[in-house]
């Protein structure tokens, strides 16, 4: 049996009855031992039952975490399979779907293909090597690359915990794969901004980081206290004590949400007398974002939540990062796991 059909197996038993269960243990106990020519079998055609069904046991996860999509439903029991997908029946509301069902993946084809397209964009690899690897034409890795990111680039924190450090950095504006009506020159491989910090050319992008490693982001609309305290509202409370540079929009939200602020000097180094007053980890993160962005030669504003939410994945899934974790983020089940479908 493959892992991902013990799985579904295992998620359908609390649907069984009293005499169904005593029969399933009647059944396992008379089961003989796989030989070895069944194992055998099973090395070499591993590899080919994974490439087979690319969400294996991770569909079966994501059911048992969020239940059924229709009506989120919780008794959930397995209902075969279906175009290389297991599917299932919610028994509450009768419906059945698969892991797919409701997800920014669903009725994505090649599946097959998905673990090197996964493994690409974790090594962070250019469309046409993306597309070399997989076997796809260039144009079907962005439209894949980008239906990879539209469930982590909702995937943040619900709050974050103890001492937080907030402060804003800029990414130049930018109008890639645009072919009409720019309002200025275009610009040759991203371009370098005219000016530093908040200017017309610049997106402003808040980060929150607390000692954890959490990580929230925002676009703002402009630097002011407004746009910050709805960007925070609910993520940093007056359970938190937050850190920033002193920068007004970051101060105000504090003052006006009852938040314990504290104030670091530049460039945000802590003191001999206060080391655990600091933002080293944000501004780290910060250059950790740009430093993976150029690789992009620019990366369109449109398109940027979606690589906010690339990059934050990235940090988040830490050393668990495998292709198969990378798809369970893609079907809405991530590392903060706060997306709803």
């Amino acid at each position: 049996m493959k892992a991902e059909d013990f799985a579904a197996w295992l998620l359908a038993i609390s649907g069984m009855s009293e005499g169904q269960r005593r029969e399933a243990v009647a059944a396992l106990e008379k089961a003989s031992v796989v030989g070895g020519a069944a194992a055998a079998s099973a090395k070499t055609g591993g590899k080919n039952s994974r490439q087979k069904d690319a969400l294996g046991t991770t569909g079966v996860d994501r059911v048992a975490a969020q239940g059924c999509p229709h009506c989120a439903g919780r008794e959930v029991v397995g209902w075969g399979r279906s175009h290389g997908l297991l599917r299932f029946r919610c028994k509450s509301c009768g419906r059945t779907f698969n892991a797919l069902t409701k997800t920014p993946m669903a009725h994505l084809r090649k599946k097959e293909k998905w673990l090197d397209h996964a493994r690409a964009m974790i090594e962070g690899k250019s469309l046409a090597k993306t597309a070399a690897l997989c076997g796809v034409h260039p144009t079907t890795a962005f439209r894949w690359r980008h239906r990879f990111l539209r469930a982590p680039a909702s995937d943040k924190p619900r709050g974050l915990r103890g001492i937080v450090e907030a402060d804003e950095t800029f990414v130049l504006e930018s109008f890639k794969g645009r072919r009409s009506d720019l309002p200025r020159k275009s610009r040759k491989r991203g371009g370098t901004a005219r000016h530093p910090g908040l200017h017309q050319d610049n997106i402003p992008i808040l980060v929150a980081r607390d000692r954890n490693g959490a990580t929230f982001d925002a676009i703002l609309p402009q630097v002011d206290g407004a746009s910050v305290s709805l960007a925070l509202a609910g993520i940093v409370t007056p359970g938190n004590h937050l850190i920033g540079d002193g920068g007004k929009a970051i101060a105000t939200f504090a003052r006006r949400a009852g938040i314990p602020f504290h104030v670091v000097p530049a460039p945000g180094k802590p003191t001999p007398s206060a080391p655990h007053l600091h933002i080293n980890n944000v501004n780290a993160y910060h250059g950790r974002l740009k430093q993976w962005l150029n690789r992009f030669n620019g990366v369109a504003t449109k398109n940027l939540p979606n690589y906010l939410g690339w990059r934050r994945a990235l940090e988040a899934w830490g050393d668990k990062l495998e292709p198969p974790s990378w798809i369970k983020g893609a079907i809405g089940n991530g590392p903060y796991q706060q997306i709803s479908l």
